[in-house]
């Protein structure tokens, strides 16, 4: 099937010499792999390995088989070129960190665009501002909406959060938070790109982030932490 759609760039793994296998996040289906042979090659090809670097937005067209085996492309061009985030040390490894947590956080070969429009409205935004200390932060948690276990905060003001369940009770447990963690978390709550960047100082942002990875790992099966989270730390935190 011929496909025409918007995609997201999650990951590019180089293999053998010249080649990638590029996984995308698509308008028209969700997550596809796709075969780009020669993506290294030095000849003119409109398939530019300058295309594949974390985060991208394109418009494609693809061949998709739907037989859950790598994909073809025919046709590639950017859709919205990012003027900062490739170019910007600290936004290019963010942009690393957070396309890993995507491509272990996104499995499914099914259509969610109300993901997809999150994603490409966040980026945007991502690639136009300068205060951007939070925003991974802010990111991975407003993602939780889409992928379905966004904090239950009928209860929020008891003062802990549990994180198996994702919800504030009374009480600690084996799985909560401590009261402080749980205050920095509810304070995350609260929080929009837009917001002041500088709401947390740099150990609290660690500490937001390493809860941010654990329930992710808690509600994702097979969720792997980042390996790009201690060059994420050394540049940025």
């Amino acid at each position: 099937m011929l496909v025409k759609t918007k995609a997201i760039v999650i990951s590019a793994l180089k293999f053998q010499e010249k080649s990638l296998i590029v996984k995308c996040f698509t308008l028209s289906d969700g997550i596809k792999s796709y075969f780009v042979r020669d993506a290294f090659s030095s000849r003119k090809t409109s398939q530019k390995i300058a295309y594949f670097q974390p985060l991208t937005m394109l418009e494609i067209e693809a061949i998709h088989k739907n037989k859950g085996t790598l994909e073809q492309l025919k046709e590639i061009k950017i859709n919205t070129p990012f003027q900062t985030i490739h170019s910007d040390i600290v936004k290019s490894t963010m942009a690393l960190f957070l396309s890993e947590m995507l491509h272990h956080a996104i499995h499914e070969e099914e259509k969610n665009e109300s993901l997809f429009y999150f994603l490409e409205s966040a980026f945007d935004w991502f690639d136009h501002h300068d205060e951007i200390t939070n925003f991974h932060l802010i990111f991975l948690l407003e993602t939780t909406k889409y992928l379905g276990f966004y904090p239950d905060i009928s209860e929020v003001k008891f003062p802990f959060f549990e994180m198996k369940e994702g919800i504030f009770c009374p009480f600690h447990s084996l799985t909560s938070l401590t009261e402080h963690e749980t205050q920095l978390f509810k304070k995350l709550l609260d929080l929009k790109f837009e917001n002041n960047q500088k709401t947390f100082h740099v150990t609290e942002r660690q500490i937001v982030l390493k809860i941010l990875i654990e329930y992710y790992s808690l509600h994702l099966d097979g969720f792997k932490k980042p390996k790009s989270l201690e060059v994420l730390k050394e540049v940025f935190l």
